[in-house]
């Protein structure tokens, strides 16, 4: 017992320290993302760790097998460099006992993430297209923030405010420019310039939304020619694109777990099957990684960490690749994703007894050579 409190310690403790940092890497890579949009004014910023904090579980459910393989890697590999494994090993710890205190922590590890792709994933894939959904029904007057440029529709409109009231009611120094493209939408046939002293916001009654310039100019032309179009105005007003609302949410990861049991569809199988095999990936990785934690003292224990992590890269590809194979019906759904964890879990009991194996076939060989001798 106290052998394995030790062992869980030191795994689980390097795995939290190596999921830790994972997360933060490829949260880092996702809020910049995010923040490039809330740049162009197609996000409010105050929504965007909101969004993260709801991205989390389903970050978290891949990074938790991916953090506990390291850390058997990372931890065993240490006790290898440190002797300690040997010591365990003359005490009676053979490898598959190690591996069965690893399995141990490793199903604490496998209850969390079957919680989170299960439950809390799908959640949070829902709230997060309820708010991008809301947020791509703003228009351009409700995330202009004063003194800022801001640029929608891949960058043919740029609008600007040198002041905005409060209540987002009232702009002063506005300017617009708009390009005016062909029919097609790939060719630019001019562009237009207002400026005006103030602005504010209509709604009519249909649902349409002014922006109510007052005092000033509109310019009409094209940048490096002479003719263009100047014309002054008291009162001008701009339509802004009415906002169309999808209150249906698309995601397949926005799904809840339980309409996804007894579905015929193939897109709701293939991601009922991948839900469930988050899971069952850490039982087969945490198997796998016990011999390929073994390494010389001499060799010290990165060396054998490249080619581990492609392993575990190339067992989450085929689930990929498996999983869009289902979606397209080309594989059995009675086969599905299964196969793939078949073909990893014997490729790991065979790294397990391979050694072992391997050393009492050349004691016996030792033996019969010694009695024929």
């Amino acid at each position: 017992m106290i052998v394995f409190r030790y062992l869980s310690r030191e795994l689980l403790l390097t795995s939290g320290a190596v999921s830790a940092v994972l997360l933060v890497i490829i949260m880092s890579g996702r809020f910049i993302k995010y923040l490039a949009q809330a740049a162009e004014g197609r996000l409010d910023h105050t929504v965007l760790f909101l969004i993260m904090a709801y991205k989390l579980p389903s970050f978290l459910q891949l990074i938790l097998p991916l953090g506990l393989f390291l850390g058997v890697l990372l931890a065993y590999g240490r006790l290898y460099l440190d002797s300690e494994m040997t010591v365990l090993s003359s005490a009676g710890v053979s490898q598959q006992r190690l591996a069965a205190y690893t399995l141990v922590s490793a199903t604490g590890v496998a209850c969390l993430v079957a919680w989170l792709s299960l439950g809390l994933a799908p959640q949070g894939s829902t709230e997060v297209a309820r708010i991008l959904n809301k947020q791509a029904a703003m228009t351009e007057f409700d995330t202009l923030e004063a003194g800022r440029f801001q640029s929608i529709r891949k960058g043919s409109r740029v609008t600007y405010t040198e002041q905005l009231s409060a209540d987002r009611s009232q702009l002063s120094g506005v300017f617009i420019s708009d390009k005016r493209l062909s029919k097609a939408g790939d060719k630019q046939r001019g562009i237009t310039v207002l400026v005006a002293e103030t602005g504010h916001q209509e709604i009519q009654a249909d649902g349409s939304r002014y922006l109510v310039l007052q005092n000033g100019y509109r310019y009409d032309g094209n940048p490096g020619q002479a003719d263009y179009r100047k014309i002054q105005y008291e009162t001008y007003g701009v339509l802004l694109p009415k906002p169309e609302v999808s209150e249906e949410i698309g995601e397949r990861e926005a799904v809840p777990t339980g309409d996804l049991f007894g579905s015929d569809n193939l897109v709701d199988r293939a991601e009922l099957q991948w839900r469930l095999s988050i899971p069952l990936l850490v039982f087969v990785v945490a198997l796998m990684a016990v011999p390929l934690s073994r390494v010389n003292p001499r060799q010290g224990r990165f060396l054998k960490l490249l080619p581990a992590v492609l392993l575990y890269m190339t067992y989450l590809a085929l689930l990929v690749a498996a999983r869009g194979a289902l979606d397209k019906g080309k594989i059995p759904v009675q086969l599905g994703l299964w196969w793939v964890h078949g073909i990893f879990l014997l490729l790991a009991l065979t790294l397990l007894y391979w050694e072992p194996l391997r050393l009492k076939w050349s004691a016996r060989r030792a033996v019969s050579g010694v009695i024929h001798g």
